[in-house]
C-alpha cells in the first residue's frame, strides 16, 4: 500500500515510516522538509496523489487550550479536505487512551477537537487510542525538578512502548476503517514512581524522586484506574520490562 504519514518527522511518525518500510509498503512523509504545511493546507493535494490512507500521528506545540484544539482541528481539516479531493479512503488518527474521563491538559483538549472532525469527515476513518509510553513517568521527573528533587504523581498506568503504537498504526490503517476507535496498550500495569526511578537509574541519571500530588504535573483528576485502557483493548506486546532491557530509548 501507499501510505501517507502526517507529522513523519516526528516521534512516532519517524517509527511509522520505518515499520511501513519493514513490511514493505510504500510510506509518504507529510512534513515541512516535503513542502507541506498542516496548518495551512499547502502542499497536501499533491503529496496525496495515489495514496491509499493516510496516518496522522501529528504533535503540534501548543501553548493553552485555545491554541491546542486550533491547532489539532484546523491538521485535521485540511487532512480531511485534501484526501477527500485526492479521493484517499482512509483516514487513521492517533489518540489518547480514557480521553474522555479526564479534562486533562491543553493536548487533551487538542486531541478531543481532533477527534471530532475526524468523525464528522466524510473519509472513513479509525481512531487508535494509546496509552501514555513507557518514558512517560521519566518525562513528568524532569519537568517538575524543583531544588535538585523531581516530583512524580502516584499514577496507575498501562504503558505501551513507542514502536508498538507505530506497529498499531500501521495495522490498523492497512485493514481497514472502522468508522470508530479502539484502545491499544502494554500488556501490565505499572506504578509511575517505580516507572519513573527504574527509568532514570538505566539511563545513568541521578535524579531524587518524591511521590506526590502537590506540584506535580498532573492533577488529581488522574488519580486511580482514570488513565487505563477500556475494556477489550489491543495489548501490544513489549512491557516495560522489556522497554528497560532495551534501554529505555
Amino acid at each position: 500500500m501507499r501510505i501517507a504519514v502526517a507529522g513523519g518527522t516526528g516521534r512516532i511518525g519517524r517509527l511509522v515510516v520505518a515499520h511501513l518500510d519493514r513490511e514493505g509498503h510504500e510510506a509518504v512523509s507529510l512534513s515541512r522538509g516535503e513542502g507541506v504545511d498542516l496548518l495551512t493546507g499547502v502542499g497536501l493535494r499533491q503529496r496525496l496523489q495515489d495514496v491509499d490512507a493516510v496516518i496522522d500521528a501529528t504533535n503540534p506545540p501548543v501553548s493553552d487550550i485555545a491554541d491546542a484544539e486550533h491547532a489539532f482541528a484546523t491538521i485535521t481539516r485540511n487532512l480531511l479536505i485534501a484526501k477527500a479531493e485526492a479521493g484517499v479512503g482512509h483516514h487513521v488518527a492517533l489518540s489518547i487512551a480514557a480521553l474522555d474521563d479526564v479534562a486533562g491538559n491543553a493536548h487533551y483538549y487538542g486531541k478531543r477537537a481532533q477527534e471530532r472532525e475526524v468523525a464528522a469527515g466524510a473519509v472513513p476513518y479509525t481512531i487508535v487510542r494509546a496509552t501514555q509510553f513507557h518514558d512517560f513517568p521519566a518525562m513528568i521527573a524532569e519537568w517538575t525538578v524543583v531544588d535538585g528533587e523531581a516530583i512524580v504523581p502516584p499514577l496507575l498506568l498501562q504503558p505501551i512502548a513507542p514502536a508498538d503504537v507505530a506497529a498499531a498504526l500501521v495495522d490498523a490503517a492497512t485493514a481497514g476503517p472502522v468508522s470508530g476507535s479502539f484502545d491499544v496498550a502494554g500488556p501490565r500495569t505499572e506504578d509511575a514512581v517505580d516507572m519513573a526511578r527504574r527509568t532514570l537509574a538505566v539511563r545513568g541519571q541521578d535524579l531524587p524522586l518524591r511521590a506526590a500530588w502537590r506540584g506535580a504535573a498532573l492533577g488529581v483528576e488522574f488519580a486511580g484506574e482514570v488513565l487505563l485502557p477500556a475494556a477489550g483493548a489491543r495489548l501490544a506486546p513489549t512491557s516495560f520490562d522489556d522497554w528497560l532491557a532495551a534501554g529505555a530509548l
